[in-house]
């Protein structure tokens, strides 16, 4: 039988160990401690969804399978929302490791993490909510040789890539429409959250985005962030202007955008997953700005060829000829 240990004894016990034992260890020590005592059980760990999801409804998010590409600002928040609704099943896929510039937004973010793979630690995390969930990793990332089997079986896929991932984005979104998957992508942009969602049938990633063709990664991003945003409500409240400059692949981020996008995911995942609410799809997308106390649904026929967009294109890229020209006059 498992020792046991009275709470003002593991108390001590972990209070001691943090002399000599790394913080990940005592993590573990917790775990073993009280998955010894206190045994998981689904039903009473995701009672209090109920109310809002039917007891047969959680039961079927418990059976869902969900693909989350990226594991960084929104792709780890993402998992752990979708892990404490109560979706038992995932593939998460990121090549990357956990650093100081990190720390800003990203959940899995913390000095007992750094330089370990965002994927094992953001799995970890999950698994401490749900000890009997699934979870598949693809630690190399995804690319046009490992999408079929990312993307088998799944359920709903969650883009969660990095803004400058256009490729395997493309690539993603490509596969999705193929294997008739739905697919949600949810910015974050500024204080607010960005919400596309493409479903099988509907306009595609690249009908509304309209990638094909462009000559550079920097045009592709002018066209992908006013796609994701026709309503531009971040704008405004930018006080640092050359804090976002697509040539170095560069922007600013905050923690707020990445929580509000989860719980956005979050929603249209529960309606995609049961099947009930109205889903949006694109060309339809909805902004909701916390800073600005605004939400904006905007319809965008065409995607990037509706004449506003074709307007709001032609003026960023001025500004990207601008800033190409400046990064060549410092070189």
């Amino acid at each position: 039988m498992a020792p046991r240990l009275s709470r003002p004894r593991y108390r001590f016990a972990i209070s001691s160990a943090r002399t000599i034992a790394p913080p990940h260890q005592i993590t573990i020590a917790a775990h073993l401690y009280f998955t010894m005592t206190k045994p998981f059980r689904y039903e009473q760990a995701f009672a209090r969804n109920i109310g809002w999801v039917t007891p047969a409804e959680q039961q079927q998010l418990r059976n869902k399978r969900v693909a989350i590409a990226g594991g960084g600002g929104v792709g780890g928040v993402h998992l752990l929302t979708l892990a404490r609704l109560g979706v038992s099943k995932f593939r998460i896929a990121d090549f990357d490791t956990f650093d100081v510039a990190n720390f800003n937004r990203q959940v899995g973010a913390m000095m007992s993490t750094l330089d370990q793979p965002k994927v094992e630690v953001m799995a970890r995390m999950a698994r401490d909510i749900n000890p009997e969930i699934e979870i598949e990793v693809f630690p190399q990332g995804i690319d046009a040789g490992n999408l079929d089997a990312f993307l088998k079986d799944v359920d709903l896929y969650v883009d969660a890539l990095d803004f400058f991932a256009f490729q395997a984005r493309k690539d993603t979104f490509a596969t999705c429409a193929r294997l008739g998957i739905p697919a949600t992508t949810v910015a974050p942009l500024g204080m607010g959250a960005a919400l596309l969602n493409f479903l099988p049938g509907g306009m595609t990633f690249e009908e509304y985005f309209r990638w094909d063709g462009l000559a550079s990664d920097a045009d592709k991003a002018v066209h992908f962030v006013v796609g994701l945003a026709p309503a531009g409500l971040h704008r405004p409240y930018l006080v640092v202007p050359e804090a976002v400059n697509f040539v170095e692949r560069r922007g600013p981020s905050t923690i707020m955008a990445c929580q509000l996008c989860a719980g956005v995911m979050g929603t249209e995942a529960l309606k995609i997953l049961l099947g009930r609410g109205k889903v949006l799809a694109a060309p339809c997308g909805v902004q909701f700005d916390a800073y600005r106390n605004k939400v904006v649904r905007t319809w965008r026929p065409g995607g990037n060829r509706n004449p506003l967009h074709r307007l709001m294109i032609a003026v960023g890229k001025r500004q990207l000829a601008k800033d190409l020209a400046a990064a060549g006059a410092a070189a």
